[in-house]
This record gives structure tokens, sequence and C-alpha cells, in this order.
């Protein structure tokens, strides 16, 4: 057993998978932690708007909420600019409060509804939040369209004075309902988590591919140039992101996914945002070898984090989310989500993640030039220093 210990010690891949395993304990602890530090504190910047076609009840309402809601507020005069914009994931929640609103809140059999639009497709936490906030308010309305329409309407029925009209209207059943609707409605949990698991499956994978492809061309490199072996691993990346996303988009087809613009569409961008993946974890091995992994392994968490697939980037502190517009998982869990469970064109994010793509290419190709002129500089040296 000793001899067989210190066989293993001796072995530098011991050491290597000894550090890793103490890398990634310390790494996801540190940005994780800090990542979601204050996200609870952080629930101002999110952001509802309200559509109010109501002159009456429904203007003191909506100056009331903006006024009083602990959220970024807006006042938007359209419906439907307002679900563009909720559609796009610029808004959080859209209030709306139709033309006849103080008309059926004032009328003594009548009841009033608030309409709440809530996009689900986006992080859980989006929809648990907003559901709650459109019951709060369903309720504080209630009580004002209590005050303001049954104590007139009392009053002007039976002549009571003001504050026995006022009391009676108390007792009287709720006047205002919530008619909560969801768009790009996500069907179960398991769909829920597709985003995550996406992103989490493929930069993994990306990265382990990536680690092997080192050692190969540490291997090889005695007899197949360095340029030969930048491009042999190029094209090994895009064959591979070709038959790697067709079989997760095929797997996550037949087990019944929720996929709402196709899986053609599904498994093309699939396919973009893991052979970015591929470029993104190779680049670190090209610039520190081996080493690079660290790197890998910090940037795996640190996408986790900014990417807005398990929180909303909006709960973000200001660094993680200028990080998360840097960092390719957060363009792949945005157009993840439009293609998954509805919402705009990926256009915007396919060519974000075609520039990231392009600028890994080109750094890593960088490291090959200065790594093969340090190589040659080299042997020249130990030429002249041989004769």
């Amino acid at each position: 057993m000793k001899q067989a210990l210190q066989a293993f010690m001796k072995r530098p891949t011991t050491w290597v998978g000894i550090i890793t395993a103490l890398t990634f304990q310390i790494v996801f602890s540190l940005i994780w932690m800090t990542g979601y530090d204050g996200v609870t504190d952080r629930t101002t910047q999110l952001h509802i708007a309200i559509v109010n076609k109501d002159g009456q009840l429904g203007e003191q309402v909506a100056s009331n909420l903006m006024k009083e809601l602990p959220f970024k507020m807006s006042q938007i005069d359209n419906l439907e600019e307002a679900k563009n914009q909720l559609d796009a994931r610029k808004l959080q929640m859209v209030i709306y409060m139709p033309e006849d609103f103080s008309q059926k809140t004032a009328s003594p059999d009548g009841h009033a509804n608030i309409q709440y639009w809530i996009n689900e497709s986006n992080p859980a936490l989006i929809k648990s939040m907003m559901s709650g906030v459109a019951e709060q308010v369903t309720a504080e309305v209630n009580k004002q369209a209590v005050a303001a329409g049954v104590t007139a309407t009392l009053g002007e029925a039976t002549q009571m004075p003001e504050e026995q009209a006022a009391s009676t209207a108390q007792s009287l059943a709720e006047r205002v309902t919530a008619d909560i609707q969801s768009t790009n409605a996500i069907h179960g949990m398991n769909n829920q988590m597709v985003p995550m698991m996406m992103v989490l499956a493929s930069y993994v994978g990306a990265m382990i591919m990536g680690m092997n492809l080192e050692q190969s061309a540490m291997a090889i490199q005695g007899s197949v140039s360095r340029w030969r072996r930048f491009a042999a691993r190029s094209v090994i990346n895009i064959a591979a992101a070709v038959v790697v996303s067709l079989v997760g988009s095929t797997l996550l087809y037949s087990l019944g996914g929720q996929i709402e613009q196709g899986f053609i569409h599904l498994w093309l961008f699939e396919m973009l945002f893991l052979l970015t993946f591929m470029f993104v974890s190779q680049m670190f091995l090209y610039l520190f070898g081996m080493a690079g992994m660290l790197f890998n392994i910090m940037l795996l968490s640190a996408q986790l984090v900014s990417s807005g697939t398990i929180v909303p980037r909006e709960l973000l502190s200001d660094f993680y989310v200028g990080l998360g517009a840097v960092l390719p998982a957060t363009y792949a869990v945005e157009g993840n989500m439009n293609l998954l469970f509805g919402g705009p064109g990926v256009g915007q994010e396919a060519a974000v993640l075609f520039l990231i793509t392009a600028v890994a290419v080109l750094i890593s190709a960088a490291a090959v030039a200065v790594k093969g002129s340090r190589s040659s500089s080299r042997q020249s040296e130990a030429t002249i220093a041989s004769k």
C-alpha cells in the first residue's frame, strides 16, 4: 500500500486532480456567495409597467402604485407596446386597468378586474415574485375601490350619512379581483430547468473535450506543426458541435421537451453556442496550457451566476451584470428561452455569439503564433550554442 501511494503521489496528474477538486470548492464558494449576496435587496431593479385606460378611479390607483410599489415603475399608454416590452424581458409585469374599471367598481352588482401579464419565459423566481405582487396590489386596490365606489353608491341610494356609508362599505364583498395572464407559459418544472441544463452540460462538455484535445496536441507536437494542429482542432470543434448539438436537441424533442420555435431553430442555435463554448474554453488552454483549466472552472461558475438561468440578472450586482454581458452563457440562456418557451427571435443573441467566437479564435491563433516564435527562438539559440 505504501509503495502504491508513493507511486501515485509521484505522478503530476495525481496532484492536478487534487488541485482541481480543491479549486472547484474554492471558486464556486467565492463566486456564488458573492454573486448572490444582496439579491433580495435588489428587487427594486425589477420593472413593472402600468397601462391605465380609466380616467377616474384607475387614474388614482395608477398614481398610488407609481409612488408606493418598491420597483422601477413606468406608465405606458399602449397595451401592445407594453406586451412587446414584456416579451423582450424589458419588463417583468404589466398591470392593466380597462376603460370601465371605475364603472364596474361603482356598480352595486359589478366586479372589476385588474389584468396582469407575466412573461414565464424567465427564471422561475420572476413568476413567483410577480404573482405575489399582483395579489398585494389587488388587495390594496380593492380597499380603494370599496371606499371610493361603494361608499358613493350607498350614500346616493340611501342618503346615509357619509360616515355610516363608509362603515357599511367595509363589510361588503370584494369589488376588485385579479386576472393574471401568463405569456410564453412553461409546461412543467422539467422544461423550466432546460436552459440551465443545456448551458451546464454544454460548457462542462466543452471543457473536458478541450482538455483531452490539448493532451492529444501535446502528444503529437513532435510530428505535426503547430498550425496544422490548430486547424485540425478547429475542424474537430465544428464537427463535434454539429453532432453533439443534434444529439442533444433530438433527445430533448423525443423526451417531450417544450420547443415553441421548432426543432431546426433549436438545433442550429445549440450548435452555435456549443461551438462558442468550445473555442472559448480552448482559448485558455492555448494561452496557459493545462493550467487554463483553472480559468475554465472560474468561467463555468461565473456564467452560471451571471447568465440569468437561476436568478434574474436584474437582481445581481452591477459587477456580475457587466460580467454576464461579455460571457457567452448569457446569450445562450436568453436565446434558449426564446426558442423553447416563446419570445422574440434570436438574431441579436446569435450575432453576439458569433462575435465572441471570432474573438476567441483570434486570441487562440495569436497564442499559437507567439508560442511558435518563442519555440523557434529557443531552437536558434540552442543551435548557436552548440556551434
